[in-house]
């Protein structure tokens, strides 16, 4: 998915304190991945996905359900 100037330079800031974007998605996986993570060692942090421009295909159901959809970025504790 593109990336708007904005959300760029919010990733940009969210790195320089360590964190690694790692993927979008729904919350019927959210709980599953954050566990996931921790129990790798990682801290979790949920961002909004609405920033984020889907595919063209896809731009009728984000824009229903997106706020249903989180950005998972992780660090090390």
């Amino acid at each position: 998915m593109p990336l708007p100037a904005e959300l760029k330079s919010k990733i940009a800031a969210l790195e320089k304190q360590g964190w690694q974007r790692q993927f979008t998605t729904d919350e019927t996986r959210l709980d599953e991945m954050v566990d996931f993570y921790q129990s790798l060692g990682y801290e979790v942090r949920l961002e909004p996905a609405c920033e984020e421009l889907p595919l063209p295909e896809c731009n009728t159901c984000y824009e229903k359900l997106c706020h249903k959809y989180k950005t998972i970025f992780v660090r090390r504790s």
